[in-house]
C-alpha cells in the first residue's frame, strides 16, 4: 500500500473512531431504564380508575421500563378496582404498588390493587389490609348475602396473591378476618415482597428482580424517574362525584327551577338551576345509585314544585322534605360506604329548601290577599289635584278630567276621584276631605 492509500485509510479509522466516542454517550443514555410514577392518593372510584389506567397505557405506549404506584387509599368502589386490576394483569409493563409516604395505608379495595401488582412494596410506618366487605350504612351484611360477598372477594384476594408467590391465606384473612398489617408483619408474612424507605431505595433494591408470574427482569437502577399526578380536570371530576355535591347540586338546581316557575323571565335562577342539576346529573351517572333512593328525591322535587301551584299550607313543603332526606340517604347504598350523604348535610340542606320554600310562600299568600294594584281602577277613590280646567294631576301623571256636578275645575284644588269613564276620562268630586278640613 502507498503513502497515499495509507493516509486514506488511517483517516477513515480515526473518522470512525470520533463517530463511536460521540455514539458511546448517546448509546448510554437511551440505556438508561426509564420508570412512571404515578401518584395515588385518593379513592378509588371511576374517576381515578380513568386516572391510573391512563398511565398505565401511556406507560406501555411510550415504552417505560416500569410504573409504580405511589398508593394510599382508604379504599373505595368494588367494580373501579376490578377494573384497575384487570388492567394491571393485562399490562406487559411490570407494576410496581409502593405503599408510601410513612403513615399511608392501603385498605379495602388498594390492599387487593397491591396483590395484583407485579411487586408489592411498603415504606415504615404503613399498613395494609381491612378489605371485608361491609353494608353501605357500615354495618355487617346479612348472613347469606355475607357469605356469598366475602366468599367471592376472598377468593379474588387470594388467587391474586397466589399467582404473585404471595401468602395467599395471609390475603384471605384480610378480607374474612379484616386483618390489617404493618409493613414490617406484611413482609414476615409474605403478604408483600419488599420494604423500602423512599422510592430511590426501592428502585435500587428491586433491579434485577424477575417478577412473578410475568418473569419480566426489573431494570430500574439509576432510573430516569418521571412523576405524574392528577391534573386540575380529573380532580375537579373527582370532586363533583362526592355524594354531599351531588346532593347540594340537585337542591341549588331545584332550588333555580322552582324559583323560575313562580317568577317566569327571572332567567338567572333558571339557568343556575339547570346547570347545577346537569352537574349533579353527572355524578349520578359516575356512581351506582338506587332506584329507590332516586325516585324518593324526584317526589319530594315534585312535592316542592307542587307547592308553588297548590296551597296545602305547607304539608307539600314537609313531605319533600321528609323525603329527600331518605332519598339522600338511601341513594348512593350500592356504592357503599365510602359513598354516602352526610345524614346532617341532608339535614340541612332539607332544612334550607323548605325555609325558602316556607319564605316564598308565605310572600305569595300575602300578595293574594292585597287589593288589586293594577289598572285605571286604582285611581278611583284618590286624590288629585287641578292643574286647569279639565286637566287634574293624579300619581304625577296628567289626567284629562271633568267634575261630577259640570262645574268647572279651579286650578290648584284638591279634589277625588269618584269614577273612570269609558274614554279614561276622570270625573271628580268634591275637594279631598284633608282639603275641607283646612278650610273649615
Amino acid at each position: 500500500m502507498d503513502r497515499r492509500g495509507a493516509r486514506a485509510l488511517s483517516s477513515l479509522l480515526a473518522a470512525g473512531a470520533a463517530a463511536l466516542l460521540l455514539a458511546l454517550p448517546a448509546a448510554a443514555a437511551s440505556d438508561t431504564p426509564r420508570v412512571l410514577v404515578v401518584e395515588f392518593e385518593n379513592d378509588v372510584n371511576p374517576v381515578t380508575q380513568d386516572y391510573l389506567v391512563d398511565n398505565f397505557e401511556r406507560a406501555e405506549r411510550e415504552g417505560y421500563d416500569t410504573v409504580v404506584v405511589e398508593l394510599d387509599t382508604p379504599g373505595g368502589l368494588g367494580s373501579s378496582m376490578r377494573e384497575i386490576v384487570k388492567s394491571m394483569l393485562a399490562l406487559d409493563v411490570p407494576v410496581v404498588v409502593y405503599v408510601s409516604p410513612s403513615g399511608s395505608s392501603a385498605d379495602s379495595a388498594g390492599a387487593v390493587i397491591g396483590q395484583a401488582a407485579d411487586v408489592l412494596a411498603m415504606a415504615p410506618q404503613t399498613n395494609i389490609g381491612s378489605s371485608t366487605p361491609i353494608a353501605a350504612t357500615g354495618e355487617d351484611l346479612g348472613e347469606d348475602l355475607r357469605k356469598k360477598v366475602i366468599n367471592d372477594a376472598a377468593a379474588y384476594i387470594a388467587e391474586l396473591a397466589r399467582e404473585h408467590d404471595r401468602n395467599a391465606a395471609a390475603s384471605e384473612a384480610m378480607v374474612r378476618e379484616a386483618a390489617n398489617y404493618g409493613a414490617r408483619e406484611a413482609l414476615r408474612r409474605d403478604v408483600i415482597d419488599a420494604i423500602a424507605p423512599t422510592l430511590p431505595a426501592l428502585l435500587e433494591e428491586l433491579d434485577g428482580r424477575r417478577t412473578v408470574p410475568k418473569g419480566i427482569v426489573l431494570r430500574t437502577a439509576g432510573a430516569e424517574v418521571e412523576r405524574v399526578e392528577m391534573g386540575f380536570w380529573k380532580r375537579t371530576l373527582d370532586l363533583l362525584i362526592d355524594p354531599n355535591i351531588i346532593a347540594l347540586m340537585l337542591s341549588v338546581g331545584l332550588i333555580g327551577i322552582v324559583v323560575e316557575l313562580w317568577n317566569p323571565g327571572l332567567v338567572f335562577p333558571g339557568t343556575v338551576g339547570a346547570v347545577s342539576l346537569i352537574v349533579g346529573l353527572y355524578g349520578l351517572q359516575v356512581l351506582p345509585v338506587s332506584a329507590a333512593g332516586l325516585l324518593l328525591m324526584v317526589l319530594a322535587a315534585g312535592f316542592f314544585v307542587a307547592e308553588a301551584f297548590i296551597v296545602s299550607h305547607g304539608a307539600l313543603t314537609l313531605a319533600g322534605a321528609v323525603m329527600f332526606v331518605i332519598g339522600s340517604l338511601l341513594l348512593f347504598d350500592p356504592a357503599g360506604e365510602a359513598y354516602q350523604v352526610s345524614l346532617w348535610t341532608a339535614v340541612g340542606i332539607a332544612v334550607t329548601l323548605a325555609l325558602l320554600l316556607g319564605v316564598a310562600l308565605n310572600r305569595v299568600v300575602k300578595a293574594r290577599h292585597n287589593p288589586v294594584e293594577v289598572g285605571v281602577g286604582v285611581l278611583v277613590g284618590g286624590e288629585a289635584v287641578v292643574r286647569r280646567d279639565g286637566w287634574v294631576a293624579v300619581a304625577g301623571e296628567l289626567w284629562r278630567a271633568r267634575s261630577a256636578g259640570g262645574a268647572p275645575l279651579v286650578p290648584g284644588e284638591r279634589v277625588t276621584v269618584e269614577a273612570v269613564e269609558d274614554d279614561l276620562r276622570l270625573v271628580v268630586g268634591s275637594p279631598h276631605p284633608t282639603e275641607l278640613n283646612e278650610r273649615i
